[in-house]
């Protein structure tokens, strides 16, 4: 079987935000680079999925979430992001990110504890994804996304 050759690649800066008061949030893992290389004829390109980076964050005193945006201008190709292996909390299904859309819930129900929070983890799921149909990223550009986490009351 001949691979179709296929270039969309997807560069992402993670960076995390907290409430006042938060005692930290923390991406780990650094920026990543997602690139979709092939397609089998008939079919389309193959998804691409990462999970080389983990969320690193505290309980607050109250039941709280996490949040995630994106900011892509120019946004071709589809990208998705999970929460997997949740310490504290429950995980949101994944979330398509599209750029300038509103914060959506990537955790949820992270119990409240005011004295000695322990350090959280999760690890993050990213999955790329594009047809034909969109073009490539040789025609198109690379999608950049910045990615925001934030931790807020619930």
């Amino acid at each position: 079987m001949i691979a179709r050759q296929w270039w969309g690649i997807f560069a992402l800066a993670l960076c995390a935000g907290a409430t006042a008061g938060a005692q930290g949030m923390r991406v780990q893992g650094g920026n990543q680079l997602l690139q979709i290389a092939t397609a089998l004829p008939g079919q389309e390109p193959t998804v691409v999925v990462n999970t080389a980076t983990s969320l690193r964050y505290r309980r607050q005193p109250e039941t709280s979430k996490i949040t995630i945006s994106t900011n892509c201008p120019g946004q071709n190709f589809t990208l998705r992001v999970r929460a997997v292996s949740v310490q504290d909390g429950t995980p949101a299904p994944a979330v398509t990110l599209t750029n300038g859309m509103p914060a959506a819930d990537l955790i949820r129900d992270i119990p409240g504890q005011a004295i000695n929070p322990p350090i959280r983890r999760a690890t993050l799921e990213y999955t790329a994804s594009a047809t034909f149909d969109q073009g490539n990223s040789t025609e198109l550009g690379v999608d950049a996304h910045v990615i925001t986490f934030t931790h807020v009351a619930q």
